[in-house]
């Protein structure tokens, strides 16, 4: 299955929303990719095994089931996941990629490959919506959570790769 998706961070027509950096957004992304577990509902802990050039290997608990991933930084752009899969869980990857169509606009795009096969019609096609709507309000809260964390200065320099 791929799945792939926009988040609007800044909207130059809604002045309520309070307006990221690109930098803060960046720092943002990478913190959420050191320290899973402020991001990630029921994951336990995050250990990371290994670190090399613009990436590392973790492993993330949930309990008694664990997934180990690969994180790979292109810096100031994208984080890129790829998952090994296992008897409970489906491999892929996730790419949260930076947009910046101009000086007041900024998106993160979010694009899923999963070991899920495409489903057309019927109970699979069901079950792929519901997961779809799963990785989309991560997503959503991933921003937010994102903005929160600017909001007070928890976003630093330190946290650029």
């Amino acid at each position: 299955m791929i799945y792939e998706h926009l988040v609007q961070i800044n909207d130059p027509l809604n002045p309520l929303l309070d307006t990221l950096t690109r930098e803060q957004l960046w720092a943002g992304l990478v913190l959420r990719a050191e320290q899973p577990q402020l991001f990630v509902l029921g994951l336990e802990s995050c250990t990371i095994l290994s670190r090399s050039g613009l990436g590392f290997e973790r492993e993330l608990s949930y309990g008694p089931a664990s997934v180990r991933d690969y994180v790979t930084f292109a810096p100031g752009i994208s984080v890129r996941y790829d998952i090994a899969a296992t008897e409970e869980h489906v491999g892929g990857s996730l790419t949260m990629t930076i947009e910046q169509p101009d000086a007041l606009q900024l998106f993160v795009r979010f694009k899923y490959e999963t070991t899920l096969p495409e489903a057309s019609s019927g109970e699979a096609h069901r079950t792929m919506e519901i997961v779809k709507s799963a990785y989309r309000e991560a997503d959503i809260d991933t921003v937010r959570l994102i903005r929160e964390f600017a909001q007070t200065g928890r976003l630093t320099v330190q946290q650029l790769h």
